[in-house]
């Protein structure tokens, strides 16, 4: 849509387009709100869907688990959908609920600033646009920023570098000396593909991974037609899949059986899958699995054990017209570096300038570790709510769980205030503050807390991605209106 297109004020403004924002724009339609819009910086639905395109992109999570309980898809065609069905599946979901008059693609918000005597939300896109929105909800994600290191010699390397997130068809690998950086989630994924196309393939890795094997597999034509046909068939599915994944809690407790019992199975899969010790040495972490973030793959170890794969943990010193320079001095050619280098994922609304009351600045009031009250509201920012915020990821089940729970919190928030005819509703901050206290004293007994870089930590070491404890302990304590822990102020 054009700038003209764009209102000067709406009641609500959500940002972004992806399975956050189209959950609660559903939310908003259900509960009568037709005043809103949706702000997506792409030029189509889907978030991160959209954006990560890369080979071999796809969920880790069940797809009848990975997807809206009010909006069941009978036609996956595997356990573990690729990226291009999600994708799709959340372009259906757009139409099906109504939300494309709402949705402005193309339009990236850039600043917020909270007008204290309007009660309303100053809002500057990045061309040039401006509206005035009563109630704004971020629904960016924790996975939306890639993050690009700037490498000593970048300007001089005559090849091509690209992050996985910023993928375009016309990258090709065939025949090409390539290098990946980064051995993580999306590597893990590419990394068959490239070893497949490449002549030549390294591998450069920070720190190893727990990796475990991906039950993937096609459904079959009686599956898809119990999930189209047979009632309660997809719900009973779905529950017992997510039972099933609520019971994998307990190895996330530092010091616990299950703790112990994981680390053993997972070792003894590495062991049995690599045989050459140089590599062994190289692969077996020596953490707690689940302190970084739970690999699944069936082909990791046996794409390494390939002769034209080789895996450097030396580290990258440099990059060279040709290639790359390793921490140990030694030279390797590349004609394509690939950026698996992950997302600004504890930063939170990076790419967002928010200033609340008295024009104090989210990012120094987070500093290095954002904090909100339960992942939604924060403090000195009224009218502001986050989806997928502070401490709302999971290491064991499905997100979108996660964010439907969250949706249907804010949804009563925003009728509450619309309804009330109230200027402002602000968390209270001694409701934050200890909410925050409890959960960080929760979250010193799992296996986050261990020693091991992730992105589930800040810089100085304080757990700001993940929830502490099963899904379900989530959505009790978002189940209901919360009156006393947000202040209304009356106009």
């Amino acid at each position: 849509m054009t700038t003209s297109d764009l209102p000067a004020r709406t009641d609500v403004l959500i940002i972004g387009a992806g399975m956050s924002g189209l959950a609660m724009g559903r939310q908003l339609k259900r509960a009568g709100v037709e005043d809103f819009i949706i702000a997506e910086r792409a030029e189509g639905a889907g978030g991160v869907w959209r954006a990560n395109a890369y080979p071999g992109a796809a969920c880790d999570v069940p797809s009848h688990l990975y997807s809206y309980s009010f909006f069941p898809n009978p036609e996956w065609s595997r356990k573990f959908a690729p990226q291009s069905e999600i994708k799709a599946y959340f372009e259906r979901a757009s139409k099906k609920f109504g939300l494309d008059p709402h949705i402005h693609y193309g339009r990236s918000v850039r600043e917020l600033i909270y007008d204290e005597s309007g009660g309303v939300w100053r809002v500057g896109l990045e061309d040039g646009a401006r509206l005035q929105a009563r109630i704004v909800i971020s629904a960016v994600g924790q996975l939306s920023e890639p993050f690009s290191p700037v490498l000593e010699g970048q300007e001089g390397y005559q090849g091509r570098i690209v992050h996985t997130a910023e993928w375009t068809p016309d990258i090709d690998m065939a025949d090409k000396r390539v290098a990946m950086i980064g051995s993580a989630a999306s590597a893990i994924q590419v990394l068959p593909h490239a070893a497949k196309a490449a002549s030549e393939l390294t591998v450069f890795q920070r720190t190893p991974n727990w990796i475990i094997p991906k039950p993937d597999r096609a459904f079959t034509g009686v599956e898809k037609w119990l999930f189209r046909h047979m009632p309660g068939y997809h719900w009973l599915y779905r529950m017992g899949s997510f039972l099933l994944h609520e019971t994998r809690w307990p190895a996330f407790r530092s010091g616990g059986l299950a703790t112990a019992y994981t680390r053993h199975r997972l070792t003894r899969r590495i062991k049995a899958e690599v045989k050459d010790e140089a590599l062994l040495d190289q692969v077996l972490p020596d953490y707690a699995p689940g302190c970084k973030r739970i690999l699944l793959s069936n082909d990791f170890f046996a794409t390494l054990n390939q002769p034209h794969v080789r895996l450097i943990t030396d580290g990258v010193q440099r990059l060279t017209s040709g290639g790359v320079e390793t921490g140990a001095g030694e030279r390797i050619s590349a004609d394509l570096i690939i950026l698996a280098t992950g997302f600004k994922a504890s930063e939170f609304l990076p790419s967002l300038e928010v200033r609340g009351r008295g024009g104090k600045s989210l990012k120094e009031v987070w500093g290095d570790s954002p904090a909100a009250y339960k992942g939604v509201a924060m403090t000195g920012f009224p009218n502001l709510f986050t989806l997928y915020g502070p401490n709302t990821n999971l290491g064991h089940n499905s997100i979108i769980f996660m964010i439907e729970r969250q949706t249907e919190y804010v949804r009563r928030q925003v009728v509450r205030l619309l309804e009330e005819g109230g200027k402002s509703l602000e968390v209270r901050p001694e409701a934050q503050a200890m909410f925050n206290a409890r959960l960080q004293k929760r979250l010193e007994g799992t296996v986050w807390a261990g020693e091991c870089p992730s992105w589930y930590k800040s810089a100085d070491g304080i757990i700001v991605n993940n929830w502490a404890g099963p899904a379900s302990r989530y959505a009790l304590a978002v189940s209901g209106q919360d009156r006393d822990a947000f202040a209304l102020e009356p106009r």
